[in-house]
């Protein structure tokens, strides 16, 4: 690129809208040291594509610069917050009267990539929940757990809250209170209901203790009788995880995509498992459909006469 030896009037602009959104605006140092990096970097492509003033930059050149991020290999996330300080600095010298039209205003902001969460195949959820000894109260507990947060497909948090209370119809239902205090019932499978009944059985009435605060939790502590919480029980699947042979990175909320993505690939339809999900948006449940897709590809490979 050529050296800039010579400001020119793309460079005065720039100085200008730095020093307002440093004063005016009160952004934090580290804010305007980005905002500065990305914009000299965009200012060094328009010199090289011979634009010296500001009135002179077209769309072609931001698109053309945008081109270039990608060819590099930048994040969509990256270039994304570059076009965000490109707009600021164009609707600034808009506002002042240097341009008359904003070049950045109609570059499209790429999309952001959605990574697919980890899931589990059937297979590996049946080792994975295999692994708690069952001749130990902890095993009991902890498979009771691993039933019902795969089984209802629950938060941690909604599984280390789980009350005796929450269970409706002889426990083949339960109430789940999840973010935002907001509720819905989410129906229990058999495996779970066996494995709670168990637990329920031969060891939660030994761990109540007298003074512990949380009588009426389900899922209690050996040791203090307390309810359990998310970094004990991410603390016993670790565990379990290497138990049953399974080294990826793995975590409680796996489970929970697992849950989804299963009741897709059986044929569940997206808004079933959206209400069973908790989630206030479709978008948001919509991510498995990527992951059913790829199953949905398998079932065309293998049954389909042309697949």
């Amino acid at each position: 690129m050529k050296e800039l030896t010579d400001q020119g009037e793309l460079w005065d602009a720039l100085s200008g809208f730095l020093t307002m959104i440093s004063l005016e605006k009160g952004l934090a140092h580290n804010t305007s040291q980005s905002y500065r990096l990305d914009l000299e970097d965009l200012l060094r492509f328009l010199t090289d594509e011979n634009v010296s003033t500001p009135a002179s930059v077209k769309t072609t050149h931001i698109t053309k610069y945008i081109g270039s991020l990608y060819d590099l290999g930048i994040a969509p996330a990256t270039i994304s917050r570059r076009l965000s300080a490109f707009r600021g600095y164009f609707a600034y010298l808009q506002r002042e009267g240097v341009i008359v039209k904003d070049p950045a205003e109609l570059v499209e902001s790429p999309k952001s990539i959605r990574h697919l969460p980890e899931v589990l195949s059937i297979q590996e959820v049946e080792r994975l929940i295999a692994a708690p000894d069952q001749e130990t109260p902890t095993g009991i507990r902890d498979r009771a757990m691993l039933e019902l947060g795969y089984g209802c497909g629950l938060r941690v948090s909604e599984l280390v809250s789980v009350k005796i209370g929450d269970f409706l119809l002889e426990g083949k239902i339960l109430k789940v209170t999840g973010k935002g205090g907001k509720q819905r019932l989410v129906p229990v499978g058999e495996f779970a209901r066996n494995a709670i009944e168990q637990y329920m059985q031969k060891v939660r009435p030994g761990l109540i203790r007298e003074r512990a605060a949380a009588k009426d939790a389900l899922f209690l502590s050996l040791r203090l009788g307390m309810a359990m919480t998310r970094m004990a029980f991410w603390q016993h699947l670790q565990g379990y995880l290497l138990k049953a042979g399974l080294s990826r990175k793995i975590t409680p909320h796996t489970l929970r995509h697992s849950f989804a993505t299963h009741l897709l690939e059986g044929g569940a339809g997206l808004r079933d498992v959206q209400e069973l999900l908790g989630h206030v948006s479709i978008a948001t449940t919509s991510i498995y459909t990527h992951i059913d897709r790829s199953h949905l590809i398998e079932v065309v490979r293998s049954f389909h006469p042309r697949g």
